[in-house]
């Protein structure tokens, strides 16, 4: 492990000596970790790291005491306060709900994905008036009641309306609509019965959701086995009710020249997975500590 890999390693060592924590904040990289991780620091060390410029990163840490966080949520950086709206709680009272009336989206848009938020909050966000911010709450809020999703579905935003029926079962009703809009017409295909008239989309994103929705008949699979596009080929390959042989002669056709291209295609077959998290590394002594403290000149 390279010295600075293990100076942020030993930064979010349990236990460890606040002397030694205060070293470390001299150290870039491990200072971002002490600010971030440690569930320990004092109000002395919140002070120091805050007097070395890294407020950003110590405002995104939960374990902060509340009145910290409080504090950084009238922070006059927007980034600051983006980062305690993430998951700061209510405290006090009152906290989030002026944190949802931030003057900045991107404050709105991260306390959206707060967990903490109560359902009138969601609501408030989701109709925002920043596509940002609805986003962030669609992505959030998978099982908002009935009439924001009828209004999400139905947002003036493309982007709003494909980001919704992606995330919300749409209602019946709502349906057609959804296949005949051109921005949400692939992701509606999921909640739609599969017909030959979507498998010769000339979309080939909807001919790839129909190759991949579950109740897809074998003639409608085995036509778009041979579908000119190499993904919604892949899709064919992937699914498990494709015979054997069948997908065997998909595989062949589906080398790509993009790395990219290719790590996609074989990564959603289930051929390729990202390599597995380095084990943690184990805990140093002070003397060992130390040792390492003194390489890095701290």
């Amino acid at each position: 492990m390279e010295l600075d890999a293990e100076l942020s390693a030993l930064a979010t060592q349990e236990d460890l000596p606040a002397d030694l924590v205060r070293r470390l904040l001299q150290h870039p990289g491990a200072r971002r970790s002490v600010a971030l991780l440690r569930r320990d620091l004092t109000d002395e060390l919140i002070a120091e790291i805050i007097d070395l410029g890294s407020i950003r990163t110590l405002a995104a840490n939960s374990s902060l005491p509340s009145r910290i966080r409080a504090r950084f949520a009238e922070h006059p950086e927007p980034a600051v306060r983006c980062a305690v709206a993430a998951s700061v709680r209510d405290e006090p009272l009152g906290l989030l709900a002026r944190l949802a009336a931030d003057p900045d989206p991107s404050v709105r848009s991260f306390l959206a994905m707060n967990e903490h938020l109560r359902a009138e909050l969601l609501a408030l966000l989701a109709a925002d008036s920043e596509a940002s911010v609805r986003s962030s709450a669609i992505q959030r809020w998978r099982d908002a009641p009935d009439d924001v999703r009828r209004m999400l579905l139905t947002d003036t935003d493309p982007n709003i309306r494909s980001g919704s029926v992606r995330a919300f079962a749409p209602p019946t009703d709502l349906l057609p609509g959804l296949l005949a809009d051109p921005a949400t017409r692939a992701a509606a295909v999921a909640h739609a019965v599969p017909t030959p008239e979507l498998a010769a989309d000339p979309d080939s994103d909807v001919r790839e959701a129909v190759a991949a929705h579950p109740d897809l008949p074998p003639g409608l699979r085995d036509l778009l086995a041979g579908d000119q596009d190499i993904f919604v080929r892949n899709a064919i390959a992937a699914r498990a009710d494709t015979p054997p042989a069948l997908r065997e002669r998909l595989v062949a056709t589906l080398e790509s020249d993009s790395p990219v291209a290719e790590w996609m295609l074989s990564f959603s077959r289930g051929t390729r997975t990202c390599p597995p998290a380095a084990p943690a590394p184990p805990n140093l002594t002070r003397q060992q500590a130390e040792s390492l403290l003194a390489q890095a000149g701290l």
